[in-house]
């Protein structure tokens, strides 16, 4: 491991190094089969191209992983349900509190059920490489508007239902994981504050990203993967942190749900449905909430 030998700013730079050269590999085949995929809209030339695309990012993950396991070691407590399967379609739920949050989700279920697709915002389309990845990758970027301009702007209301309902039509074409953070954004004490948090570790979960997703889905999407993230020495960590292996503790747990009879239905119709969905969000966190203190107890 490098870290026994060299100082952690240089660790974490050619760990860096490693990370941006392995993605801009990675990324020349992804925007290939991309382009070819585009201009050849045959249905049987996309799930091919979908699936080579889907295992070049999964090479991707692997290979970040290994860097990450040489730079630096990590002791990882890790908690996986035995029966998950790269032939099923899931709903991944996890807690958030750092972009590290998406890195350890990769490297956790990368290789164990369908690779992570992201509802990202509209601006990260323009990270440079990225940007393009995530697109040739068919993550979907959501434009976000606030109630206020909503208001000024009534033609604007239900674009995110339309953009999602969009992405999940072609999700439908093979089995995919579909990532949502519950909560929005990532925690920290002044937003719980803020809201008013009736969770101790946790920010509130909005249930509008789950519930569009059952209502889209409901007829692949039979289950939900419930992950609990948690950095008990490093609360918030950043991705230097993790590069520089000053992040060396990470516990992970996840546990499968059937998703239950009442909470299908019409999310965007439905009143009654919206509630259910909401109540049954809210009862999961309860649990992780429960869980964070049983690890940070």
């Amino acid at each position: 491991m490098l870290s026994k030998f060299l100082p952690k700013i240089l660790v974490g730079s050619i760990s860096f190094f490693l990370h941006v050269i392995n993605t801009l590999f990675w990324v020349i085949p992804i925007f290939a089969f991309a382009i070819f995929k585009f201009f050849l809209p045959l249905s049987m030339v996309k799930r091919i191209c979908d699936k080579l695309l889907n295992a070049s990012a999964s090479n991707w993950i692997s290979i970040n992983s290994l860097t990450l396991k040489l730079a630096s070691p990590i002791d990882w407590q890790i908690e996986l349900p035995e029966n998950l399967s790269t032939k099923e379609w899931y709903l991944v739920m996890s807690n958030h509190q750092s972009w590290v949050d998406i890195l350890v989700l990769q490297k956790v279920l990368n290789g164990k059920v369908p690779f992570l697709k992201f509802f990202l915002k509209q601006q990260l389309l323009w990270v440079p490489v990225l940007g393009l990845a995530w697109w040739a990758l068919d993550f979907p970027f959501m434009k976000r508007f606030s109630k206020s301009y909503i208001k000024k702007n009534p033609h604007k209301k239900g674009q995110d239902f339309e953009t999602t309902r969009k992405a999940c039509e072609k999700f439908k074409t093979i089995p995919i994981s579909i990532m949502n953070f519950p909560e929005g954004t990532r925690f920290t004490s002044e937003k719980h504050d803020n809201q008013s948090s009736k969770f101790t570790n946790l920010l509130k979960p909005k249930a509008g990203g789950v519930g569009y997703v059952l209502t889209l889905m409901g007829n692949e999407i039979k289950q939900v993967l419930d992950i609990t993230i948690d950095y008990p020495r490093h609360p918030s960590p950043s991705f230097w942190d993790f590069m520089t292996g000053e992040l060396n503790y990470i516990h992970v747990k996840a546990k499968l749900i059937v998703i239950p009879e009442e909470v299908q239905g019409s999310y965007i119709e439905s009143s009654e449905n919206r509630r259910k969905v909401q109540k049954w969000v809210n009862g999961m966190w309860e649990e992780k909430d429960a869980q964070l203190d049983r690890w940070r107890s």
